[in-house]
């Protein structure tokens, strides 16, 4: 069976020397601990949990999956033992704060683990994973109450959460959100609904779960202003958070999905729950964007994760399995053919998915670094600096998740493809990886509504193109940085003229929208994919950039791992991002070809 190594190698190399987080935890109150002994021991740490005690129940996992048994869904073997062990580790509380008992590290700390551990078993992974989300929720919108009830059993992994959005009638659209919520006597609800594709909605890995769940009050104004949002327990408690009877939070059925079978997603059905109020009445979607922005986040590492994986597995499979001559002449004459890494094809296919992951991850890494001082901001009770770095963040959010999904699912067929047969066989694992991954692109909002959002809301409606500009102006000023040194000169001028096309792009939507507004919705896509591509390009230019530097005055790794950055980068800006200036013509198209056949039009008529 194939095994997941952790790319603690690569992982260093951005924390380190791209990012210099020991400079930025230096500066960060959550970092005092966070020195770079003790970041190292805890990713050597979770390594050692991922490959050991996570990866192993990959393939089983999906093989057994979750069953519905007398009303409770069981988790597969050995998922409960690793829970266990993953509770005893103090991993839930890495990122928590110290009064509810985490251990108060920065933010970013716990996307590195978060990483790890979805790379080496997605499935495993969504369980703490959703949690933490609804932690994040508490912890910003509950009362002081609440959060002493929650947020303690919570981040010691005892109890876990869930977000419970979608209804059969409507995902994107909670406008139609049909969840009832009863105000009682005492100061609780009656929450009375159906919630589908709930993500670890039933399990057994805990003893409570707590559901963050949107629902209407009896005279909520209709569409979106008129959602509440509500915790919900599966199990009655005291302030003191012992347990009591079942609160009518009942699992009705589990989906039988394409992949990540180990999870458990759940048609849940509330009767009558008694749930609590957080945030204020009819501010429920935006309490619970929270919630959405953190599984963005969180969603795409399921573009990263797989990525590393397959490219892990397909190199390996690549050095062994032998099939025909390299078209230059024999390079391994003792053998009966030449290894598959001398032909050209497999090495595109190969360098693509390492530039996804290794882009990927560096763009993760970044956006963690936001997100760090968004926290901190808050904290503090600094509004206005939260508001900014939360600005920046929301920006690049559809970007990480919509972008990186979309390119994760192709390392993840081109990982299949250099397996060949083979790769379609499920002894490979290579097959379950890409049906895994499969739902990255459509779960917390599809590539299209992450479009949406990014074009229509973050840059036309919010700020105007603002966030194009200021996100454009700190890449041209890298780039300029580079422009005397000639390894990175042509990634430089390359950036520079993406800037200025980039910005003009935003401009010409900006003015075909105020003569068709499908002109939004029909350069979305396109908008995203472009804006991903240019912002990986800057991300490679950066790794590029200290790369050339170690080389010339030294560093912790050795010349050929900085010399197979530099060469990565070059196939990224040869091969990769060419793709860009097809979506920037694309997203230029009139949306007249796309909405001039009817519906009856499009039929199949024969």
């Amino acid at each position: 069976m194939p095994v997941y190594k952790a790319p603690l190698r690569d992982m260093k190399f951005l924390i380190n020397d791209v990012f210099d987080y020991p400079t930025h935890y230096a500066s960060l109150k959550s970092g005092e601990n966070a020195t770079p002994d003790i970041v190292d021991a805890i990713l050597t740490e979770c390594a050692k949990f991922c490959e050991e005690q996570l990866s192993p129940l990959f393939q089983p996992g999906d093989e057994e999956g979750c069953t519905l048994q007398d009303g409770a869904v069981v988790t597969p073997k050995g998922y409960k033992e690793a829970y266990d062990q993953f509770v005893m580790g103090g991993w839930q509380g890495l990122s928590a704060p110290e009064e509810y008992g985490g251990q108060g590290l920065p933010t970013s700390m716990g996307l590195f683990k978060q990483e790890m551990m979805g790379t080496a078993n997605w499935s495993f992974s969504m369980y703490p994973g959703l949690a933490i989300g609804a932690m994040n929720t508490i912890h910003l919108h509950g009362s002081d109450e609440q959060k002493n009830t929650y947020l303690a059993p919570m981040t010691e992994g005892r109890w876990s959460g869930t977000m419970c959005l979608t209804e059969p009638q409507c995902g994107t659209d909670l406008g139609q959100v049909k969840t009832k919520a009863e105000p009682q006597a005492d100061g609780t609800y009656k929450v009375t609904g159906t919630k589908i594709f709930i993500s670890s909605g039933d399990h057994d890995l805990t003893e409570n779960i707590i559901h963050i769940v949107l629902a209407r009050l009896p005279d909520a104004p209709k569409g979106t202003r008129g959602i509440s949002l509500f915790i919900v327990p599966k199990m009655q408690h005291g302030k003191d958070g012992n347990l009591g009877e079942a609160n009518r939070v009942i699992c009705g059925s589990l989906e039988k999905k394409m992949g990540i079978k180990a999870s458990a997603t759940c048609v849940m059905n509330f009767d009558d729950s008694t749930g609590y109020l957080i945030g204020p009445e009819n501010k429920g979607l935006e309490c619970m964007f929270t919630f959405m922005n953190t599984a963005r986040i969180g969603t795409a590492i399921q573009g990263v994760g797989p990525a590393e994986l397959s490219y892990q597995w397909a190199l390996d499979y690549a050095r062994e399995r032998r099939s025909m001559r390299a078209l230059s002449g024999k390079k391994e004459p003792d053998e009966v053919a030449d290894s598959l890494m001398h032909h050209a094809d497999v090495r595109r296919m190969l360098l693509t998915q390492k530039a996804i992951a290794e882009g990927g991850r560096s763009m993760l890494y970044d956006a963690a670094r936001l997100a760090d001082h968004m926290v901190e901001a808050h904290d503090a009770g600094n509004t206005k600096k939260a508001d900014k770095y939360d600005d920046k963040l929301g920006f690049l959010t559809p970007i990480l998740k919509g972008f990186l999904t979309e390119l994760g699912n192709e390392a993840a067929n081109l990982g299949m493809q250099v397996f060949g047969g083979h790769g379609y066989i499920r002894e490979h694992g290579m097959e379950q990886i890409a049906r895994d991954t499969r739902i990255a692109t459509l779960y917390e909002g599809t590539t299209g509504i992450q479009a949406l959002d990014l074009l229509g809301r973050k840059v036309l409606l919010n700020t105007k193109g603002g966030a194009v500009r200021e996100f454009t102006a700190r890449v041209a000023n890298f780039a300029r940085k580079q422009l005397t040194d000639s390894r990175l000169r042509p990634y430089a001028l390359e950036l520079l003229k993406l800037t200025g096309q980039w910005n003009l792009l935003t401009v010409r939507i900006m003015l075909a929208a105020r003569k068709d507004r499908d002109v939004v919705s029909s350069a979305s896509y396109d908008f995203l994919m472009y804006s991903g591509y240019v912002t990986m390009a800057y991300m490679w230019a950066r790794q590029a950039a200290v790369a050339a530097d170690r080389l010339d005055n030294g560093g912790d790794e050795s010349e050929a791992f900085y010399k197979a950055k530099l060469a990565t980068a070059e196939f990224y800006y040869e091969r990769l991002l060419p793709r860009a200036q097809a979506h920037a013509s694309t997203m230029l198209s009139p949306s007249r070809n796309l909405m001039q056949l009817s519906a009856d039009d499009m039929a199949f008529t024969g």
